[in-house]
């Protein structure tokens, strides 16, 4: 997948390194601690939970790069996930806190949820966000994703605040 700027693929056994250096790295997990990695071989096993998705699903989480380097920025994607007794898809973006500040999240992730309205317009997209985390925020929102306080949850480092598109009006929950 390609954006104005950056190149979005399929993770491979080469990105191991980038995995562990961008989920070992305490900023760029400073709200979700339990996100971060230790050591290389929690590396291998997120890498093998994200190839799972991927076999199955045909997508998953994307390794993130400007289209002209092949420096891995960071990842963006989507994984189904079940939320409210809903199979959902679940945006997640992080990336190594040298690329911050540049736009990079939002044009990833905004390519991510164009992706999904595209090809799977029938789930649901959700962004869980930290309420300290103003610029996730900031790039939830820039995606088109719509906060729902309503649908806040508790999630494993604490509150998440929900962002979201395509819930269904019908149901509990929906967008009023």
């Amino acid at each position: 997948m390609l954006t104005g700027r950056l190149s979005l693929r399929r993770p491979q056994p080469g990105d191991i390194d980038a995995i562990f250096a961008v989920h070992s790295d305490s900023q760029a997990c400073a709200h979700n601690p339990s996100d971060m990695l230790t050591a290389r071989t929690e590396a291998e096993n997120l890498f093998q939970r994200w190839d799972e998705h991927w076999q199955c699903f045909g997508f998953g989480y994307w390794v993130v790069r400007r289209r002209v380097s092949e420096t891995q920025l960071g990842f963006c994607g989507l994984k189904f996930i079940q939320f409210r007794q809903r199979r959902i898809l679940n945006l997640f973006y992080r990336f190594a806190p040298s690329s911050w500040g540049q736009g990079i999240a939002t044009e990833a992730a905004t390519e991510v949820v164009q992706w999904a309205a595209t090809r799977l317009p029938g789930h649901p997209v959700i962004a869980r966000v930290r309420p300290g985390n103003l610029a996730s925020q900031r790039v939830a929102a820039r995606t088109g994703l719509i906060r729902a306080e309503h649908l806040d949850d508790r999630g494993f480092d604490g509150l998440d605040w929900i962002f979201l598109s395509n819930w269904p009006q019908h149901e509990p929950g929906g967008l009023v």
